[in-house]
């Protein structure tokens, strides 16, 4: 629908914004009714409304209104099937009839206090107002129900146009009413390709320290978001808008220090640049390896070179070395993602990925025995898939030719992983001797050498593959002849007492 510079709509304009906005509706017409009935308003608002001028599905409907919580539950109570008020302490009472889900919030007012990092929630009576509060124009519309009119007293449907983010009063009020509308607009613009008005980002930059008083499971929140916005471009701009604004000095500042100095001493390629490089690939990488959206891939090839900074050291030759980066950032990564409240699978995952993510180099200069195959594949585990699709995002090199031998080289060993683990099951590996064939062949009962034995026989499996019951029993029994053990067993007898 065409936008006038005036934003005043015309009457054809008005009918195709009620036409665009009848199907969301449809759901919660009845419910409008309802609380018209009652004497009271309620209205389609926020992201329910701006989607729908962009086209994108919005599968929850968010719905304000001036009448008070207690009152919404008492009208809404026969309408819905399921009625929940976990939100009650700030104004929201949830609903679910049928498929639809909707939140009910009553006008309102958030302020941070100094310091203070649980908004304070005053009731509101006007629309209009409630509206003023809001993040951005584009979220400050609104279309009553069960009229329609649409309410747009900011402009959001122009900044829709343009495709910008502009905050409905001064930006300075609104970020510092709520810190957390600053990672919002860093996450907005990842998902939905806008841009940040000039006035808004000056803002973002005066008031990131802001974001210390806001919890660190709401940033999580909004960082994940970003993460998984769509598209390859996507997360790269969201970053790279947190980088630019200051923001991200205050939640990932790893990321900021990635820009290390360029100088005739320390010449290197930009590990910032190339860290989005990476992300964008990887992300370029998902479908192929069945991972779309997989926040610990986007997280891991984000954070894979954080390490570097704080090992680069110059060597006499001139040149720069990070020795152990991948150690160095494992841990950083760890300490952050624990600090954001990330989840603990997702923390151990990155991490553990990142510490991971340069054993394969040198692999392309010298084959792989069978052995070094399987190691790279326990060692993995369950991150394997991850780590492939992260190591083939990480060759990355101006030198073409260097850059496509890379690629060639990744794609033969996991050629020779998929053909060893059709023969091998490499996703089972265990030794050939359990726990109680070792006590049973060295006659020995429980303790700390049938460890000692099954890591043995563990490192055997690995080197040489798999071994027959005879043959793993000669190894078993030549082992422990070497360690002085010969006498503990018979080879056959029952476990010592």
């Amino acid at each position: 629908m065409p936008v006038p510079d005036d934003n005043e709509l015309t009457p054809e304009q008005r009918r195709a914004a009620v036409a665009l906005l009848r199907r969301p509706a449809a759901a919660v017409a009845e419910l409008g009714r309802a609380f018209a009935r009652n004497g009271f308003e309620l209205s389609l608002v926020g992201g329910s409304v701006r989607d729908v001028f962009l086209s994108r599905a919005h599968q929850d409907l968010d719905l304000a209104t001036d009448a008070r919580p207690e009152q919404v539950k008492q009208i809404a109570g026969s309408w819905a099937d399921t009625v929940w008020d976990t939100g009650i302490e700030f104004g929201t009472v949830g609903l679910r009839k049928g498929a639809t889900i909707c939140e009910i919030t009553t006008y309102r007012s958030e302020r941070y206090l100094p310091h203070s990092r649980k908004p304070g929630v005053e009731y509101g009576t006007s629309l209009e107002a409630d509206l003023s509060r809001r993040d951005f124009t584009v979220n400050a519309m609104a279309a009553r129900l069960p009229s329609l009119d649409l309410v747009d007293p900011f402009g959001g449907l122009l900044d829709l146009r343009h495709r910008v983010l502009r905050t409905p009063g001064l930006p300075e009020d609104s970020f510092t009413d709520d810190p957390l509308r600053m990672m919002r607009a860093a996450r907005l613009a990842a998902q939905l390709g806008f841009s940040v008005a000039p006035q808004a980002l000056a803002a973002m930059s005066a008031l990131a320290p802001r974001l210390s008083v806001v919890s660190p499971e709401r940033v999580k929140d909004e960082i994940t978001k970003l993460m998984l916005s769509p598209g390859p471009d996507g997360p790269v701009r969201g970053i790279e808008l947190l980088v630019d604004s200051g923001l991200a000095g205050e939640v990932l500042p790893e990321i900021p220090r990635l820009r290390l100095e360029v100088d005739e001493h320390f010449r290197h390629k930009d590990v910032y640049d190339h860290s989005l490089t990476v992300l964008k690939q990887a992300i370029a990488l998902e479908e192929e390896y069945g991972l779309t959206g997989d926040l610990v891939l986007r997280l891991a090839a984000l954070l894979h070179d954080i390490g570097k900074p704080k090992t680069r050291r110059r060597l006499p030759d001139g040149r720069v070395a990070f020795h152990h980066h991948e150690v160095a950032g494992a841990a950083l990564a760890r300490a952050r993602l624990a600090k954001l409240r990330f989840p603990a699978a997702v923390v151990h995952d990155v991490s553990e990925l990142i510490g991971l993510h340069l054993r394969f180099h040198g692999y392309g200069d010298a084959q792989w025995t069978d052995a070094a195959v399987r190691r790279y594949v326990r060692d993995t585990g369950p991150l394997l898939t991850r780590l492939h699709a992260l190591t083939r995002a990480d060759c990355t090199t101006r030198n073409r030719q260097k850059a496509a031998r890379l690629d060639r080289a990744y794609r033969s060993l996991e050629a020779r992983i998929a053909e060893l683990a059709q023969r091998e099951e490499l996703d089972r590996i265990r030794p050939d001797l359990d726990g109680n064939q070792i006590m049973r062949i060295l006659g020995i009962g429980p303790g700390p050498l049938v460890g000692r034995a099954y890591r043995h026989m563990l490192d055997l499996r690995l080197d040489l593959g798999p071994l027959d019951h005879g043959q793993a029993t000669q190894e078993l029994l030549a082992w422990a002849a070497r360690e002085g053990l010969a006498d503990e067993g018979d080879g056959g007898s029952p476990p010592r007492s």
